[in-house]
């Protein structure tokens, strides 16, 4: 017999929307720089920091980031529920991506808006 564990109604459905979500946010922003670098290809460092000292620039780079950020977590915890079992272990390696994640958020954060 099959061992079913209930984890919550349409809680694929919500992995599944996050992922395609992410992964269209982050295309969009891919073709945002790549535009950018079409049409006006930062040549030195001052381009680039007048590039990315727009406020419109920053949150674009923020947005994609925080979309990153996600993707990678529903992936990571995703590969865990697969393939670690003890329960101990899974969460001890979800809590360190977690933590690593909320980490690279406020780093980026204090890249984009620091001085």
């Amino acid at each position: 017999m099959v061992k079913r564990i209930v984890v919550g109604a349409h809680y694929g459905l919500r992995s599944f929307l996050a992922q395609r979500i992410t992964a269209v946010v982050m295309a969009l922003y891919t073709l945002l720089i790549l535009g950018v670098l079409l049409v006006a290809p930062p040549a030195h460092y001052g381009d680039w920091k007048a590039l990315f000292a727009q406020q419109w620039m920053k949150l674009a780079t923020f947005v994609f980031l925080v979309s990153l950020f996600l993707h990678a977590w529903v992936g990571m915890r995703d590969i865990f529920m697969d393939y670690i079992k003890p329960t101990g272990w899974r969460l001890a390696a979800q809590a360190t991506v977690i933590l690593l994640l909320t980490a690279y958020a406020g780093w980026s954060m204090q890249i984009l808006w620091g001085a």
